[in-house]
């Protein structure tokens, strides 16, 4: 397999604090990688160091077999789109995709050509002598990815550029900008914090927590087999539920909660009987199960249903006041169910995951 970036042991001291500590991973040619994460964790610098912008403290980038330590920026076959795009708003659409053709000294010629082609592939053709101010969110966004791609990088890197559109125009840009790699076919390195786009549109995605990337997989292994409980609980909605192992069977455990409920459940790094977290997500609930060993079932009373459309949930609390999350289903009607309401909810063994909390040090 051919590699457009080859990261190892890359770490960023700035002062005492590491900002970046001993990353490592691979990104096949032509293939969407992204990297998720809250604020602070460190992807930006990460970012900042394969585009050339921070010198790493160690470790080494290569971009196309090349090793990069040393190279400054304008030298690296990569272009960088920032959140807020930076587009000049004195030249019009074709002036700001021809500037750095220009800073290459190509013919006008040349870069009429290539300024027209680039146009075509991100789907504006014609739009040369559009001002900025004419355009959409939706329109500069391409315009910004177009000024890029005209310099034909082996890699792109984005750095949020949704974060600054509306939430509508941000769901809509999700699948253009999926749709637009696929047809362009350039290696796209993509940070966000926001979970729904890296899944939405990403090959792979890295979660980095805290300067260390704690899982690289596909998006569907991320929601569906977390490896530790940060990307359990970053990526996706989740019910939470302390409790502590009774019993380890073969392929799952028995816990009891805080609150005394019984269940039986998948767990990670769980050797030995002790504290456990347990993640739920509100679409692995089932609405008054029909009743069998093969489920974990318990009691709630309903407090509120969050209508949102497909994504409609019920706001449910135990006895005990824990609060839970549940999807509604769009195949069934619940009409009947209301606030106030005392409802059954069940859940399958494998669609929970345990993992062991870390012992408490003692002084």
């Amino acid at each position: 397999m051919e590699f457009d970036l080859v990261v190892k042991g890359l770490s960023k001291d700035f002062g005492s604090f590491r900002a970046v500590d001993d990353v490592s991973f691979t990104v096949p040619k032509g293939s969407f990688f992204s990297i998720l994460g809250p604020s602070g964790c460190g992807k930006t610098t990460l970012l900042r160091m394969i585009a050339g912008f921070e010198e790493p403290s160690k470790g080494e980038i290569e971009i196309s077999g090349q090793n990069m330590t040393g190279v400054p920026p304008n030298r690296r076959s990569v272009n960088l789109v920032f959140q807020h795009l930076a587009l000049f708003p004195m030249m019009d659409v074709a002036e700001n995709i021809a500037f750095g053709l220009k800073r290459r000294k190509l013919s006008r010629a040349e870069i009429r050509k290539r300024t027209a082609e680039i146009l075509e592939r991100v789907e504006l053709p014609g739009f040369e002598n559009k001002r900025i101010h004419q355009l959409s969110g939706g329109q500069k966004q391409r315009v910004a990815i177009a000024r890029c791609l005209v310099l034909e990088p082996r890699v792109l890197l984005l750095d949020e550029p949704l974060g600054a559109l509306d939430l509508k125009l941000r769901e809509q840009m999700k699948v253009e900008l999926k749709k637009l790699q696929g047809k362009i076919g350039t290696t796209f390195i993509y940070i966000t914090h926001d979970q729904s786009e890296a899944l939405v549109m990403s090959d792979t995605v890295a979660v980095m927590n805290k300067g260390c990337f704690e899982q690289v997989g596909t998006p569907r292994e991320l929601y569906g087999d977390p490896l530790t409980p940060f990307v359990a609980g970053f990526v996706g909605d989740t019910n939470r539920w302390s409790g502590r192992v009774e019993e380890i069977l073969t392929d799952e455990i028995v816990i009891r909660t805080d609150e005394g409920f019984v269940f039986r459940v998948r767990a990670k790094n769980v050797q030995q009987q002790g504290q456990v977290t347990l993640f739920l997500r509100p679409e692995s609930i089932i609405l008054d199960p029909i009743p069998t060993d093969n489920l974990n079932t318990f009691e709630v009373t309903v407090r509120a249903i969050l209508f949102d459309g497909a994504n409609s949930r019920l706001l449910t609390s135990t006895a005990a006041g824990h609060e839970l999350l549940v999807a509604l289903p769009q195949n069934r009607a619940f009409e009947h169910i209301g606030p106030g309401m005392t409802i059954t909810l069940g859940w399958h063994p494998y669609s929970g995951i345990a993992f062991a909390q870390p012992e408490e040090s003692h002084i």
